[in-house]
């Protein structure tokens, strides 16, 4: 009875003995993770920007003369040539004015014909003292009065020929016309009535803002770029790339001084008329790394406060510690790290949520490291 009961005794020591969690060298128990071996590579990847697009040339077309609308000679949308009629303007009143314009100019010059003839007379009576002296001066300033009248004359026939001339409204440039806002029989005013608006189509322009720090980076990419086949500049809608690729227009001439940046203008083609002014895109600019950086699994890193940490293994030890760390730009499934982290260090990439500063880890088989090239 006593054996039985003693052999149960041992027997459930070496069950629970079986049961217990692998012990470090301290007593703490070992945590399973992953690990992985700091390396250097090169990355090629794309930095992002939100941008509009935005027309090189664009107008809003208004009357300059009062009036009706009494034709309208174009397609809404369609593409028009610089000098395309594309309203008229009721020309009655003007056409008028004109007319009584040009006969108030034949009268004058007809006074100025008399005034001429008057003032030639006198002067060859004032040379054999024939005449009084004031009437060769009365004479003399009629005329100069009739030209004066005959240029005031002919004054008003330009400015009224220019209404007349403004009763047509033409393109004033090669572009894509819009909705028309005013039918036939629409009363406008001068200055006030928005008739269409007119817009440049090809080449498009995409506007985005940097920041004042990437000025001398943006700079050197205008200077070394411009080539349309240069591929560093593309454009992006959600996952659809835009299939022509751009170049630096320029870069605006001041910095904003309330928020530190700058607007860079990049030029595209739009032969086949996808792009439209007020499209929303993302410019996606080519970053080839020329120094080597430290990229890591995005998965390793925690964030605590605004902070980004990852769980370094300590060296000659399978303890770990948090390490702050600086994130650059995300590519892919990794993030490069700005600042941190050296080559040759070892981070945890998988369990990390069992972690705590001075955890004792497992030491097991290394992921393999990130070496080649990557791009996003």
């Amino acid at each position: 009875m006593l054996t039985s009961l003693r052999n149960l005794i041992i027997l459930s020591a070496g069950l629970l003995a079986c049961g217990k969690p692998k012990q470090g060298m301290q007593g703490s128990p070992l945590i399973q993770v992953a690990t992985q071996k700091i390396v250097t590579s090169k990355a090629s990847y794309y930095d992002e920007y939100p941008a509009t697009i935005t027309a090189l040339n664009q107008v809003e077309l208004r009357p300059q003369v009062s009036g009706y609308i009494t034709g309208l000679y174009f397609k809404e949308g369609d593409h028009v040539k610089k000098g395309d009629k594309l309203y008229t303007i009721d020309h009655q009143q003007y056409e008028a004015a004109y007319q009584q314009t040009l006969a108030n100019v034949a009268v004058q010059e007809a006074n100025l014909e008399r005034a001429q003839k008057d003032v030639d007379r006198y002067r060859e009576l004032n040379k054999h003292d024939a005449v009084a002296k004031q009437l060769v001066d009365n004479a003399e300033s009629a005329y100069e009065s009739a030209k004066k009248q005959v240029e005031s004359a002919k004054a008003t026939v330009r400015s009224v020929q220019t209404n007349v001339r403004y009763t047509t409204i033409f393109a004033p440039f090669d572009g894509t016309i819009g909705i028309s806002q005013v039918k036939i029989g629409t009363s406008v005013s001068p200055g006030q009535t928005l008739l269409n608006t007119i817009s440049t189509d090809n080449p498009i322009a995409a506007d985005f803002v940097i920041d004042q720090k990437e000025i001398f980076r943006f700079t050197q990419l205008m200077k070394s770029g411009g080539a349309e086949k240069d591929s560093t500049f593309s454009l992006a809608f959600n996952n659809i790339i835009y299939p022509h690729f751009g170049h630096i227009s320029f870069i605006d001439r001041a910095v904003n001084s309330q928020t530190g940046t700058i607007t860079v203008r990049v030029i595209f083609a739009n032969n086949e008329g996808f792009l439209r002014a007020g499209m929303a895109g993302t410019i996606r600019i080519a970053n080839h790394s020329a120094q080597a950086v430290i990229m890591v699994p995005y998965k390793a890193v925690t964030e605590q406060l605004g902070e980004y940490f990852v769980y370094k293994v300590k060296l000659d030890s399978n303890k770990v510690t948090q390490q702050r760390v600086m994130l650059g730009k995300q590519i892919n499934r990794n993030v490069i790290i700005q600042s941190g982290l050296q080559e040759g260090e070892t981070i945890v990439t998988e369990g990390i949520q069992n972690l705590r500063e001075g955890s004792t880890i497992a030491l097991n088989a290394e992921k393999p490291e990130i070496k080649k090239e990557v791009k996003n």
